[in-house]
């Protein structure tokens, strides 16, 4: 592998590029706005000189991993060279299969296709390309820079060579990959996100505050974030998506988002990014 191609700038897209940048590979990191591409590569400096300060890198690792980083506005020009290209796009199901279609369509033969989809249904996206063999789900952890873990996901047609290839390019850039099939949330967030359901049905009961909700589940369950805490960080509306996602998937009401969960997300609360969840920031 000598050329990846990574598709969307936010903070997963940003993450990946600078990890297998970082790791000597070539790197074309693709949004089409200008903007979100030029915040991606000032939020990879500054991860990288958190690293320098660390000192676990160097100065000219610093160098190399930036000039190793290409940015592109169309999917077209961005994948025409590339032998992976790890889709980091919104997490809606419509706007993955379009971006895989693309992908399809521009990206060479050879080349495999990864998303970094949290829940929805690798055989899915493989559906609508005419190499669904050659589709896996790489589902990096975020902060990716940190996190070990890369939740690999196959399809129901993907080979087995794709997913041999996936997991030594996993070890390749540091990282531990977990072999999983393709289920609503595959493993990761189809035991994560009914937890954080339940903190907050929890919390919308009165049981106790959001701070103490948190506090017992990091000093009883050495969890180095809460619940509600890591909520706010993920999204709320992306905690809704994954649930919704999953009721719908596996057709059990028990992993229906909390009537709070939805009715923060309608005010507008998402956490973090607005500024207002379970906390304000």
């Amino acid at each position: 592998m000598k050329l990846i191609a990574v598709i969307g700038a936010g903070t997963m897209g940003n993450g990946i590029a600078h990890v297998f940048a970082q790791k000597g590979f070539k790197v074309n990191l693709i949004d089409t706005q200008e903007a979100a591409l030029a915040k991606a590569i000032q939020t990879i400096q500054k991860n990288l000189d958190r690293q320098l300060t660390k000192n676990s890198i160097d100065k000219s690792t610093k160098a190399s991993t930036i000039s190793n980083i290409t940015i592109k506005t169309s999917i077209q020009e961005g994948v025409t060279n590339a032998d992976l290209v790890v889709e980091a796009a919104t997490e809606n199901s419509d706007i993955k299969k379009n971006i895989f279609a693309q992908l399809d369509q521009y990206a060479p033969s050879h080349c495999i296709l990864a998303s970094n989809t949290s829940s929805i249904s690798i055989t899915d996206l493989a559906a609508v390309t005419k190499r669904p063999n050659q589709v896996i789900g790489m589902h990096f952890m975020n902060p990716v820079p940190v996190m070990k873990l890369v939740e690999i996901i196959n399809g129901q047609q993907t080979s087995e060579a794709t997913t041999e290839t996936i997991v030594t390019l996993t070890k390749t850039i540091d990282k531990t990959p977990c072999v999983v099939k393709d289920f609503p949330g595959f493993i990761a967030n189809r035991i994560l996100m009914p937890m954080i359901n339940e903190a907050i049905i929890a919390l919308s009961e009165g049981v106790s505050d959001a701070a103490t909700i948190d506090q017992i589940m990091k000093l009883g369950m050495a969890h180095p974030m809460g619940p509600l805490q890591l909520a706010d960080y993920i999204g709320l509306d992306v905690c809704k998506n994954i649930m919704i996602i999953m009721q719908e998937g596996f057709q059990n009401d028990k992993y229906a988002p909390s009537p709070l969960l939805v009715q923060l997300v309608a005010e507008g609360k998402l956490g973090v990014k607005t500024g207002q969840g379970f906390y304000t920031y």
